[in-house]
C-alpha cells in the first residue's frame, strides 16, 4: 500500500486540476456564466472592496450599503436599507416566488475588522490581484483581459476580500447566472447584509425584532467564514459565542527608573503576566472556577461528524511553523467544540528600539473567550472577574483615583464585557439534511461540523425571528481573516458562485 499523502498536499495538487463538473444544474449554469464573465465579476468585486468598511466609519458604511442596494437592484431584486436607532444600515433584499411554501434567508456582513494600513503590503482599500499568496512571494499582476481566464490560484488582496464581502459578490453573480440560464427559484428568497458584525452585532437583535416581518425565514444560511483546511466545502450547524473584555493593571503613578526603583515598586506588566498565567494551564485548560459549567453535550450524530472530519493538524503545524499545539493530543476539530480563553493583545510601556529602562505605570491586555452551547456569556465573564478577585485584586470599571490606588495593593480595571452566546442547529433536521444534499450536489463531499470555531451572531438571529441557522462559508482557510493582507483565492470565489447558485434554487 502506498503511504498516504498529507491532506493539504493533496489539496494543493488538486488545485491545479480542473474542478469536476457539478451535478447541480444551477451550479453548472453558474460555472458557464462565470467562465465567460470573469473579468467583469472581479471588476465589480474591486469596486465593492474599494469602499472602506470599518463599522465606526459611518459615512463609508453607508456608501457600502448604498452600493450593495444598487448591486441587488441591478439584478431585479427589491432592496432597501433597514435602520433602527444607532445601528448601521442592514441591507435587505427579497425575491418572492409565486406558490413557494418556505423562505430562505441568506446572511452576510459588509463591514470589516479595524486595521493599521502600515501593516499591509498594499493599501487595504486598494484591491490588487497577486499571482499567488504573499507567503509564496506573490507578485501584483494586472487583471487579465476580458475573455482571458484567471489563474485559479491567484488571490485578491483587500480588507473584507474574504470576510465578508466575497459571499455578497458570489450571491449577486449567481443571480446573474440563474437568470441567464432561465432557472427559477423554488423558495422565497431574502438577503440580509449586516454592517456591524465585526463590531459585535450589538444592535442586530433589536433591529431584527423591531422589523420581524421583514426578516422571518424558515432557515437562515450564514455565508461567513472559511471552508475546511482541506479545501473541501464546510457545512457548520453552529458557531461559538464570544465575549471579550479589557484589563488594566496599575503600578506607580508615573514610570520609574528600573535601577533606582526595581525590586521595590510593583511592576504592573509582571503582575499582569502572572494574573493571565493563572487562568490557563500548560495544556490550554482554563482554570477559572466553573468555566466549563453548563456546556450542552454533543448528540451522537454530532460526535460522529466530528470523528469523521479529516485530521489536518500535522499539515497545519508545518504550514504555520508550529512545534507544538495546545490541548495535544486532542485534534483541532475536537478543540473547536470546546470553549477557549485567548489573549488577543497586550501593551505596557515600549519595546525594541523604543524601550526604556523603566518600571511601567500600567499594563493592559485585551481578552476574548469563545463559548459553546450551554454557556452564558454574562455568567462566564463574571466567573473570570471572580477569579481575578481571588488573586487579591480590587476591581474597578474606570481609572482609579489616587485614594483608591493607595488603599489597595492590587487594582484591576475591567471594561468591555460585550458578547453573545453560542447556537447550534440539529444536524438531524430535514432541512439540515437537505442543505447537505444541495451543497454536495454543487461541491462534492463536504465536511460537516456541529460548530465552527469563529463566532457569528446566530443566537441573536434565532431569538429575534424564531428561525434556524446553518453556516455555508466560501473563503480559503489561509485568508488572513481579521489580520493584515487579508485575501481571497480566486478558485474559492468561483466555487462560491456555483454554491450560491445551487442554494438559491433549492
Amino acid at each position: 500500500m502506498r503511504p498516504a499523502l498529507p491532506i493539504l498536499l493533496i489539496a494543493a495538487m488538486a488545485a491545479h486540476a480542473q474542478p469536476p463538473v457539478p451535478a447541480n444544474p444551477a451550479s453548472q449554469a453558474a460555472r458557464q456564466w462565470r467562465q465567460t464573465h470573469e473579468r467583469a465579476i472581479v471588476s465589480e468585486f474591486f469596486d465593492l472592496l474599494a469602499v472602506p468598511n470599518i463599522a465606526r466609519d459611518r459615512p463609508n458604511i453607508r456608501r457600502n450599503a448604498d452600493l450593495i442596494v444598487k448591486m441587488l437592484e441591478k439584478r431585479g431584486v427589491k432592496a432597501q436599507l433597514v435602520e433602527q436607532g444607532p445601528a448601521n444600515p442592514v441591507v435587505r433584499g427579497e425575491i418572492p416566488t409565486p406558490g413557494a411554501t418556505r423562505t430562505i434567508v441568506f446572511y452576510a456582513h459588509y463591514d470589516g475588522q479595524p486595521l493599521d494600513p502600515k501593516e499591509w503590503a498594499t493599501p487595504p482599500f486598494e484591491p490588487v490581484l497577486r499571482d499567488r499568496s504573499l507567503e509564496k512571494d506573490g507578485r501584483v499582476v494586472p487583471l487579465p483581459a476580458a475573455g482571458t481566464p484567471f489563474d485559479p490560484e491567484s488571490r485578491i488582496y483587500a480588507r473584507s476580500a474574504s470576510d465578508d464581502k466575497a459571499p455578497i459578490l458570489a450571491i449577486v453573480t449567481a443571480l446573474d447566472a440563474i437568470k441567464a440560464a432561465g432557472l427559477k427559484t423554488k423558495s422565497n428568497i431574502r438577503f440580509v447584509f449586516e454592517g456591524e458584525e465585526e463590531a459585535g452585532s450589538i444592535n442586530l437583535e433589536a433591529l431584527l425584532a423591531a422589523h420581524k416581518d421583514l426578516f422571518t425565514g424558515d432557515i437562515w444560511l450564514i455565508c461567513d467564514g472559511p471552508v475546511h483546511q482541506t479545501r473541501r466545502q464546510l457545512v457548520a450547524f453552529g458557531a461559538r459565542g464570544v465575549v471579550g473584555f479589557d484589563i488594566t493593571i496599575y503600578g506607580p503613578r508615573r514610570e520609574l527608573h528600573s535601577g533606582h526603583y526595581g525590586n521595590w515598586a510593583p511592576n504592573p506588566a509582571m503582575e499582569l503576566v502572572r494574573l493571565l498565567a493563572s487562568m490557563k494551564d500548560d495544556s490550554g485548560r482554563v482554570l477559572v472556577d466553573r468555566f466549563y459549567e453548563g456546556i450542552e453535550p454533543l448528540s451522537e450524530t454530532e460526535k460522529r461528524a466530528v470523528a469523521e472530519a479529516p485530521a489536518v493538524d500535522a499539515d497545519l503545524m508545518r504550514e504555520l511553523w508550529l512545534g507544538s499545539t495546545e490541548g495535544a493530543p486532542k485534534k483541532l476539530v475536537d478543540l473547536l467544540q470546546a470553549p477557549s480563553f485567548n489573549i488577543r493583545g497586550m501593551a505596557s510601556s515600549r519595546i525594541g528600539d523604543q524601550a526604556s529602562n523603566v518600571i511601567p505605570s500600567t499594563a493592559s491586555a485585551s481578552i476574548d473567550m469563545r463559548l459553546v452551547k450551554g454557556m452564558d456569556h454574562a455568567k462566564t465573564i463574571e466567573r473570570v472577574i471572580d477569579h481575578i478577585r481571588k488573586q487579591s485584586y480590587f476591581i474597578v470599571d474606570a481609572d482609579p483615583s489616587a485614594e483608591v490606588r493607595m488603599a489597595h495593593p492590587k487594582i484591576a480595571k475591567i471594561t468591555g464585557r460585550e458578547g453573545y452566546n453560542a447556537a447550534r442547529t440539529s444536524m438531524d433536521l430535514p432541512v439540515s439534511q437537505e442543505v447537505i444534499r444541495v451543497v454536495e450536489s454543487a461541491r462534492g463531499p463536504s465536511v460537516k461540523l456541529p460548530t465552527m470555531g469563529g463566532s457569528v451572531p446566530l443566537v441573536m438571529i434565532e431569538r429575534a425571528v424564531g428561525t434556524r441557522t446553518i453556516t455555508i462559508p466560501i473563503a480559503n482557510h489561509d485568508n488572513n481573516q481579521h489580520s493584515s493582507n487579508e485575501n481571497l483565492r480566486i478558485q474559492n470565489l468561483w466555487d462560491g458562485i456555483e454554491l450560491m447558485a445551487a442554494l438559491l434554487t433549492m
